[in-house]
């Protein structure tokens, strides 16, 4: 079974929760047989090319955008355009399935040639698209940019909209996101498909890996936070609260792990660290991709893992912790909800509670016993339910069913 995934980027320099949940479900996809291959980006009109990732072209449609903000667009959610992704697609040998991890005009590239093929047709959404709190924007796929939009018609004529319409079945991580799915497309297939780790590659030591990359973190209490350097991953807010967790635990040390997609919050953060005076207990690792020892590494040498994001879909980040043996600090998103049982395997705090926040803290630092028993249970759930494997048995048998019922739908015809 040949699987194409459509997928709006896959840059090892900006790796984020979506591709490394493609890239750990094609894992555990080939492990039952089934050979997925992965259409991305360009990565600054280059990218790496084998078997398996295949590059193609993209822009932003609109004329009198700035460098920068069209940089900004192809990072973080711009509403891209492909010219060369269609034939590409229309000549890929053997295809059985298409599975797309993005939506708008690059999943219509992917809706339009799965219908003209006769393809089922699988839309994942790995973001908010019903679940999102109120006065946060899920996407910047329709935000002004302050140019004159040229690819709406596009847009259009690919049915970009009406992805989800389209779909032969819809993925998402998210109970409450799939519960309001299916109750706008009662018709639809919508299944719950989280994502999953390969627990395996977790239960290696790395701690050396990381030491020696970061010596800063030997002999301290590290609280590490994974994420993307944005506005959403929400780290201004935990270096805000930082100041406090340094004075009620002085061995105490913060590290950000994870790219920067936004260079103005990044800039920001910097400066705040700095202002703060707090700039030899705060460390900044810059992008780490999943697996990499080192990352695997800081994963086991922390005392836990803070999530205090604003909007979560899934949290990627809490399984990873889990399977590392690392307790978990997460803000109450409706992904988080989904996997912590609070003061079972995991703490949950409100943003507008940073008490709650620090009574966490001081309990993951002063009570190990209590965050071994935390870590525990929740490397338990991992291994029950999101392993690689266990997540690759699933979506193979849902493909199966899919293709079968478009078989029986073509020769019924």
């Amino acid at each position: 079974m040949r699987v194409v995934h459509i997928l709006r980027k896959f840059d090892p320099a900006e790796w984020g929760g979506t591709e490394a949940a493609v890239d750990r479900l094609c894992e555990g996809l080939r492990q039952q047989g089934v050979n997925p291959v992965m259409y991305c980006p360009r990565i600054n009109g280059n990218g790496h090319s084998n078997g398996s990732i295949k590059r193609f072209k993209v822009c932003v449609p609109a004329w009198g955008v700035s460098r920068e903000k069209k940089r900004q667009l192809v990072t973080l959610g711009g509403n891209l355009m492909s010219f060369d992704l269609l034939p590409a697609l229309w000549r890929e040998r053997d295809a059985a399935l298409v599975h797309t991890h993005t939506l708008g005009r690059l999943g219509g590239i992917a809706s339009t040639a799965a219908r003209v093929r006769g393809l089922p047709f699988v839309v994942s959404i790995h973001g908010g698209l019903l679940d999102v709190p109120p006065g946060l924007t899920n996407t910047i796929d329709d935000a002004p940019h302050d140019g004159i939009e040229w690819g709406k018609i596009f847009g259009l004529l690919l049915r970009s909209r009406w992805l989800i319409e389209d779909a032969d079945a819809v993925f998402t991580c998210n109970p409450r996101e799939a519960e309001l799915l299916r109750k706008k497309f009662p018709d639809k297939r919508v299944e719950i498909q989280p994502h999953g780790v390969p627990l395996d590659d977790y239960k290696k030591e790395h701690r050396a890996s990381a030491q020696e990359a970061f010596p800063q973190i030997r002999g301290r209490d590290v609280l590490l936070c994974v994420g993307r350097i944005d506005p959403v991953k929400n780290q201004a807010w935990l270096v805000a609260e930082a100041a406090e967790i340094f004075h009620a635990h002085p061995n105490a040390i913060l590290v950000l792990a994870g790219a920067c997609t936004n260079a103005g919050y990044g800039h920001d953060l910097e400066h705040q660290i700095r202002q703060l005076g707090i700039s030899d207990r705060v460390l900044i690792t810059g992008g780490l991709p999943p697996g990499d020892p080192r990352l695997i590494g800081l994963f086991q040498e922390s005392r836990a893992v803070l999530l205090p994001s604003t909007s979560e879909t899934f949290g990627l980040v809490l399984l990873e912790a889990w399977a590392a043996g690392t307790a978990v600090i997460s803000s109450r998103t409706s992904g988080a909800l989904a996997l912590v049982r609070d003061g079972e395997n995991g703490w949950l705090f409100d943003l507008a509670d940073p008490a709650a926040f620090h009574r966490a803290v001081d309990e993951t630092l002063q009570n190990p016993a209590s965050r071994t028993s935390m870590a525990e249970a929740g490397r338990r759930l991992v291994q029950d339910e999101y392993d690689v494997k266990a997540i690759g048995r699933r979506v193979t048998k849902i493909y199966q069913e899919l293709i079968e019922a478009k078989y029986a739908l073509r020769h019924s015809a």
